[in-house]
């Protein structure tokens, strides 16, 4: 099993949702805070939010009142739901542990919201 496989990406247009999902090992991950980062062309990874293991979470300001990031621990799932995209929200979007484990950094899955 890899480390983290995110999906749930595709192309969208503007206003529309998605939700992502991200399947985590729980061997390297357990239950320590997770969060979902994304990456625009020619840009730095940022974390956009995040959930603690207490089950607390905290979003970017860009995407506050718009994504929620949720866990189901029986899974070893994080999701991510968005809405309200718009074009700045386009990305590949990746989920770690926050901080992230460098070495495990997944595929991402893409996001392109279209005008």
């Amino acid at each position: 099993q890899a480390p983290l496989v995110e999906s749930g990406g595709g192309l969208v247009q503007a206003g529309e949702s998605l939700r992502l999902s991200c399947v985590y090992s729980r061997r390297i991950f357990s239950t320590n805070a997770m969060g979902w980062y994304r990456q625009a062309p020619g840009q730095q990874r940022e974390l956009v939010a995040r959930t603690g293991r207490a089950g607390q979470t905290g979003y970017t300001d860009s995407v506050k009142g718009r994504f929620t990031i949720s866990r189901d621990s029986a899974k070893n799932t994080v999701y991510l739901q968005m809405s309200s995209l718009t074009p700045e929200d386009t990305a590949i979007y990746y989920c770690n542990q926050d901080p992230p484990l460098r070495t495990y950094w997944g595929q991402g899955t893409q996001v392109t919201v279209s005008s």
